[in-house]
């Protein structure tokens, strides 16, 4: 039966000229108890979508309808949860779930009230946390007390928002789950709207793609059989084939190419003596043990004592390896970066590049983080060549803004150089960012979730654009991640980080994939996946804070 339907719907902002089309003549029907994920990326419409069906907008063209009546604004049948938490900072859990309770069931005597917030409370995993505020609460958990007071509405439809995309990796699949076997004990009829496909594929009955145009892309049913195992599907071969179709669908209507011009870099010298000139650009360094974290130790004081933060990181990289550097949230890994930067001090060891002590920073380690730190009111030109003119001072100044815009052009901002970061989005400001840090010709390329902060569509994109200008350099890297994909798509090898405190190196997996690298032609390697169960079989084994065992640090898989 028919829960919910959209009819010829479309939503556009704005009149005449000015009009902005965002959803354009969606016909979608949604089945009583199933569980359907619109799969979007950013502009596609997707919060549109979902305020529609609450109620929360209604539409320019079509109409939306729930058991076939016209849906004129929200209602309890309909409960919504949002990126965002939205709870009152000065109640409790129980006073947050208590709201909607007294909104739906004013009707209830006092203890029927406190007995059903209880129930859905509890139902959620919170009861320990019953009386804490918000402010003494995780991001996960405050979103579960998001799912708890929708679901104490007694809805017959949960619309969820991109609940999850704020969490980090290990809470957001926690979470999944648990919505997931909620849905399967009360038969909610649910809409998701992610960006994820590996947690569309988890949770789905049917996947639709939601096309950049705003228009429905296409739908992929999910037959794999409940309930489904994370670790399971990654060996299950139904998996493997409709992640590899919708990432491919995603892939074709989602990127452009947008790596493009053909300016010729300078032949020019930076101050820390590694010449611009690709064809050139790593001669005089040595090649075995370039990079060298020798005993490295990070320890903080603490008023109850020093605290071990990194213990014992040994690890030799050489000339233009690329490691990914994964592990679960507090191992140490941004440390370890920081350190490599020369902004943290080194508590004990040494680390060497190219032979010499890293101490302090300097623009032959450059350094991209999760934000891109630009100068809101600079151009995109003029935030690059702000390192540029300090890194090459013997150049001309013609020669230093070809340096600029070589990269700038490498990373897909040939027409947008002149654009003030204020005016860009994120993924363009991230583009900005990897512009500036190849423009310095550093001798290491650190990288500490450059693309955290992004939907996974421009994640996806950004990753080929740092592919293909590195592919060009060559440069000896470092990238910091938490996605497993990620790790094993950039890297030659991915070195994995136990738990902190007191973390070191748990393993390290050899990557023997062929570059040049597409996330395309991997899914379809009949290696792929085996890399990728091992970076899994780690993380779970570390996953609820477990402790590095005796002997097995530094276990190397080929």
């Amino acid at each position: 039966m028919s829960l919910l339907k959209l009819d010829n719907v479309s939503q556009s902002f704005g009149t005449g000229l000015h009009a902005t089309h965002v959803l354009k003549d969606i016909d979608l029907e949604v089945q009583e108890g199933e569980f359907l994920v619109l799969l979007g990326f950013s502009g596609t419409g997707k919060t549109t979508l979902i305020n529609l069906m609450a109620g929360l907008e209604h539409p320019t063209k079509g109409n939306v309808s729930f058991k076939g009546a016209p849906v004129t604004g929200p209602g309890p049948e309909r409960g919504v949860i949002f990126q965002s938490y939205s709870l009152m900072p000065w109640l409790t859990v129980n006073g947050n779930v208590g709201l909607a309770v007294d909104t739906v069931f004013p009707g209830l005597s006092r203890a029927e009230k406190a007995e059903k917030v209880a129930h859905y409370v509890e139902m959620v995993g919170l009861g320990h946390a019953a009386t804490r505020r918000p402010a003494e609460l995780s991001g996960g958990m405050r979103q579960r007390v998001n799912v708890a007071r929708a679901l104490a509405m007694n809805p017959e439809m949960l619309l969820l928002d991109e609940p999850l995309s704020a969490l980090d990796a290990l809470t957001r699949a926690n979470l999944a789950d648990e919505i997931e076997r909620i849905w399967q004990a009360d038969q909610k009829t649910c809409v998701l709207i992610t960006n994820d496909v590996d947690e569309a594929i988890i949770l789905a009955d049917r996947i639709i793609a939601l096309n950049p145009d705003g228009t429905l892309g296409e739908e992929f049913t999910v037959s794999i059989p409940r309930p489904r195992d994370r670790m399971e599907m990654n060996t299950d071969d139904t998996f493997k084939r409709l992640r590899a179709d919708v990432t491919k669908y995603l892939m074709d209507v989602g990127i452009e190419a947008k790596v493009e011009g053909s300016r010729n870099l300078p032949d020019v010298t930076p101050i820390h003596g590694l010449p611009a000139a690709i064809k050139d650009a790593q001669k005089g360094l040595i090649d075995e043990r370039f990079l060298d974290f020798s005993q490295l130790h990070k320890v903080y004081p603490t008023p109850k004592g020093p605290l071990t933060v990194v213990e014992d990181f040994d690890l030799k990289i050489d000339r233009g390896e690329f490691i990914s550097l994964i592990g679960h949230s507090g191992c140490g890994k941004s440390t370890v970066l920081t350190m490599a930067a020369g902004l943290n001090g080194i508590s004990q060891g040494a680390i060497k590049l190219d032979g010499r002590h890293v101490e302090g920073a300097d623009p032959e380690r450059a350094v991209v983080f999760q934000s891109p730190n630009l100068f809101p009111w600079l151009s995109a030109r003029e935030n690059c060549a702000i390192g540029v003119d300090k890194v090459y001072p013997r150049a001309s100044q013609s020669e230093r803004q070809d340096v600029v815009e070589y990269y700038l052009e490498r990373v897909g901002l040939a027409d947008a150089m002149d654009k003030p970061a204020s005016e860009m989005s994120n993924g363009m400001q991230q583009r900005v960012g990897i512009a500036r840090a190849f423009a310095l010709s550093p001798k290491l390329l650190l990288l500490d979730e450059p693309f955290g902060m992004l939907d996974s569509l421009t994640r996806w994109e950004l990753q080929e654009v740092l592919m293909e200008v590195w592919s060009r350099t060559k440069v000896t890297a470092i990238c910091v991640t938490h996605d497993v994909d990620e790790a094993i798509l950039l890297a030659d090898r991915v070195v994995m980080m136990t738990n902190g405190p007191q973390a070191t190196i748990g393993r390290i997996t050899k990557v023997d994939l062929p570059r040049p690298r597409s996330r395309k032609a991997l899914l379809e390697h009949p290696d792929y996946y085996r890399y990728r169960q091992q970076v899994l079989d780690f993380l779970e084994e570390y996953e609820h804070g477990a402790t590095l065992k005796a002997g097995a640090s530094r276990k190397a898989a080929a």
